[in-house]
């Protein structure tokens, strides 16, 4: 069978979504779906049309048709087979046979149907698979947005700073009966002007450390006073004026800032990797779902792993990879359908079951996935223990510490979130590490830059009103570049010789939930 395009269209033969799977110019696709409703015949049954060159085979959904589009050549009936799973696949994203609603989840469509077809021949795939391939997430998407919301607490880190300067200027000022002193005259590049009135303002300015500045009144009336004191500016901005500002900004005050401001939200972030990356690039992705209960015992546990390979060479495209699996705690294994099964099974090597096809160029291809799914409390990577005790005094003194059970691990960035009664604050009298309380979103944050052998164990003692339930959920989240699955890439070798291929490979682990319930 060899599928030349597969597309969604309307009676007419206006394509909503079309996929096409070799080579062809938008007018030779646009022709073929437009001479489509022309060639069906009324009153028949029939679910294909042939013309000289090309064979329809097409399935009504309501007022569309999924259509596809194959050669004379193609058995029918692996083409039927074919065109029942893409009807399946359009309900998944759909909710409804609209033009419309299909328009909205074409790229979901696409992304589907590249599962099921690839360079024209059917992939050996079901609905399950095409939903868990389509559904994996990105690593790097994740890491960017860390990044981004990064550098935006920086900005607005650095704008209450400055905003608390002037404000402790202004107030200074008012005092004193005017705006003395030249310092008040720089805005720290960051391009405000404030009017001297603001200075004059009835309105006591309140600073507190840990919450927002209050905004100042700067549309005051003229006053006397006002028109003898030194102008600084002709427009008057609030505090607000440049959050937006910094925000856009963020990226340059965070190469000014000398030290980064601690983050208020949890962040799966990896120091620098230094892999150069080869012509064949190997990389292995792990996360990990936990969930916790708070008097111990292990709710719910699951590890994803994901072996991707990449090739930049052609030359390299007939190539295997030799894996070294020690693993013991009972992770199921489960190569890509064009990876030679028996060979993985026997020899621990993935290669293509059709020695002399090639692995595609330029594409990252799952070649390999494992999942475990256990209630041994003995796979906790990370124990934590969280202790609120009630002190009479209406609140709770909390005492909470982690410790690392698998000391082959490395973890970085481990950011320990513990949520606090809305408008409390905490008293925190020990602490390994560093820490950071959001009142805006009520939690405290515990950062604990690496975890390995030599800082397995940390503590946080605080005091916070509330009672012992309001301290839960806790979340943790952490990253490593060492695997928790003992399953490492040794080498790669030529299909033909076994000659050993340069190659380069990188690690990924993080949590991406993990809780104390």
């Amino acid at each position: 069978m060899v599928l030349i395009a597969a597309a969604v269209c309307t009676k007419s033969g206006k394509a909503i979504v079309s996929r096409q799977f070799v080579e062809m110019t938008k007018a030779r696709i646009e022709g073929l779906l437009a001479a489509f409703p022309k060639l069906m015949s009324s009153g028949k049954q029939h679910t294909f049309v042939e013309t000289e060159s090309v064979r329809y085979v097409y399935q009504p959904l309501e007022k569309l048709y999924m259509l596809l589009i194959t050669t004379k050549a193609s058995n029918i009936l692996e083409d039927l087979e074919t065109l029942r799973l893409f009807s399946r696949v359009i309900p998944e994203y759909c909710r409804s046979m609209e033009e419309s609603e299909i328009a909205d989840n074409a790229f979901n469509l696409i992304f589907a149907f590249d599962e099921i077809v690839a360079l024209g021949y059917r992939e050996s795939v079901n609905l399950a698979q095409i939903r868990t391939f389509v559904e994996m997430d990105s690593h790097e998407e994740k890491v960017y947005q860390a990044v981004r919301q990064t550098q935006e607490r920086e900005a607005k880190n650095k704008m209450r700073e400055k905003a608390k300067e002037l404000q402790r200027q202004r107030m200074e000022a008012a005092k004193k009966g005017g705006i003395k002193g030249p310092a008040y005259g720089a805005s720290g590049g960051f391009g405000v002007s404030v009017s001297s009135s603001a200075a004059y303002s009835s309105t006591p300015v309140v600073v507190d450390a840990m919450e927002h500045v209050s905004k100042p009144s700067y549309s005051m009336p003229k006053t006397n006073a006002s028109n003898k004191a030194m102008k600084l500016g002709s427009k008057s901005r609030d505090v607000d004026s440049f959050v937006d500002q910094l925000k856009s900004e963020g990226e340059h005050i965070s190469a000014m800032s000398q030290k980064p401001a601690a983050s208020s939200g949890p962040m799966k972030s990896l120091p620098p990797s230094n892999v150069n990356t080869e012509d064949v690039h190997l990389r292995q992705e792990e996360r990990m779902l936990v969930v916790i209960g708070r008097d111990g015992g292990l709710r719910s546990f699951e590890l994803h792993g994901l072996v991707t390979l990449r090739i930049s060479n052609e030359k390299f495209g007939r190539i295997k990879v030799l894996l070294q699996n020690q693993d013991d705690k009972g992770i199921q294994l489960q190569t890509h359908p064009n990876v030679d099964k028996d060979l993985f099974r026997s020899k621990g090597e993935i290669g293509l079951k059709n020695a002399s096809k090639a692995f595609p160029l330029h594409t990252d291809v799952g070649v390999l996935k494992w999942r475990l799914q256990t209630q041994d409390e003995n796979c906790i990577p990370l124990t934590i223990n969280c202790w609120p005790s009630e002190n009479g005094q209406g609140g709770c003194d909390v005492n909470i510490e982690f410790e690392l059970m698998n000391e082959n691990l490395e973890l970085n960035d481990l950011n320990i979130t513990i949520p606090l009664l809305h408008g409390s604050s905490p008293i925190v009298s020990e602490c390994e590490g560093e820490y950071n309380f959001d009142p805006r979103k009520s939690h405290l944050q515990w950062m604990v830059p690496v975890v390995d052998k030599n800082t397995k164990t940390g503590a946080l003692e605080f005091s916070a009103p509330g009672s012992p339930e309001d301290f839960f959920p806790v979340t943790v989240s952490f990253a490593s570049r060492k695997p928790y699955a003992d399953i490492n890439i040794t080498e790669v070798v030529n299909v033909d010789d076994d000659s050993p291929v340069k190659f380069s490979s990188e690690v990924m682990f993080f949590a991406e939930k993990y809780e104390i319930v």
